[in-house]
């Protein structure tokens, strides 16, 4: 039975982004075979990774849909070689209930829906009967419209409440209590005040869902935006280009209690981890 205690109960956790999708926004393409997805994510781990997350289809916004026999394809082989190679657990961003029982077969230990649950329902049955990990993530509407012009009340409140009920689906389908974390799902249907107003507000968030809380900015568009003309240069930076800011906000969300930090740049986003966590030991 996967608990996110054994993964980041002593510290927060590392998870690295492993990509074999053709078009995601930062780092599309770059892994276009099993083999050199497999030593990404092993020099992933090398960095200090704590989790592994595979991903055969892109969520980038306006991203088109991929069927699920080619996300089989994109994933399986990789999961498999991470699996038994990595030494840290496998975690399969999909929201298809098919893609996530063949990556559990082929040794992951968590699945990252960024659907909550949404798509397909029979995903929460599959991670239950599985006894692993689950990330149920907040996103308005999907990924080919969901910003198109997002709006909100009160973003952390209707957030919280979204992932308070996928979280309870979750349970009724019998994923048990230590296996659950949640996801704000910053920039997924959310304008950079959206996504700077729920990282001001993670203790909030934290306090409402009761589970860990995974946050995920790396080279986010928001970022860009919030840093464009610093250093003279007036051009959204590139999403390489947003690892510095990524840092600062991994700092910042780690200091206001999130258990989970998923990153494209393990290195650094490992090293402040660390650090926060031997300084907050001294500081006890």
């Amino acid at each position: 039975m996967f608990d996110w205690d054994d993964v980041c109960g002593a510290r927060p956790a590392v998870m690295g982004i492993v990509n074999v999708t053709p078009d995601s926004f930062s780092d599309g393409g770059q892994f276009p075979d099993a083999g050199a997805a497999v030593a990404h994510g092993l020099e992933l781990v090398a960095a200090g990774a704590d989790i592994l997350d595979v991903g055969g289809e892109s969520t980038r916004p306006g991203a088109d849909p991929v069927d699920e026999r080619e996300e089989l394809e994109r994933i399986e082989s990789v999961v498999r070689g991470l699996a038994t190679e990595a030494g840290v657990p496998v975690s399969i961003d999909t929201t298809k209930a098919a893609v996530a029982s063949a990556a559990i077969d082929a040794g992951a230990s968590i699945v990252n829906d960024v659907s909550a649950g949404r798509f397909d329902p029979a995903i929460l049955e599959v991670t239950a009967a599985a006894g692993a990990g689950y990330v149920a993530m907040h996103m308005l509407g999907e990924p080919r419209t969901m910003q198109s012009d997002p709006r909100y009340d009160d973003v952390v409140a209707e957030v919280g409440a979204f992932l308070v009920a996928r979280l309870d689906a979750a349970r009724e389908a019998g994923i048990q209590e230590g296996s659950l974390a949640a996801d704000p799902g910053i920039g997924f249907g959310k304008t950079a005040a959206h996504n700077l107003t729920l990282l001001a507000s993670l203790a909030e968030l934290i306090s409402l869902v009761g589970v860990p809380l995974v946050v995920g900015t790396s080279r986010k568009r928001f970022l860009g935006e919030l840093v464009r003309g610093v250093g003279g240069n007036d051009d959204d930076p590139a999403p390489v280009d947003r690892d510095d800011a990524t840092l600062a906000s991994v700092v910042w969300s780690v200091d206001r209690g999130a258990r989970v930090v998923r990153v494209h740049d393990v290195a650094p986003a490992a090293q402040a981890v660390a650090l926060l966590d031997a300084m907050e030991r001294v500081a006890a």
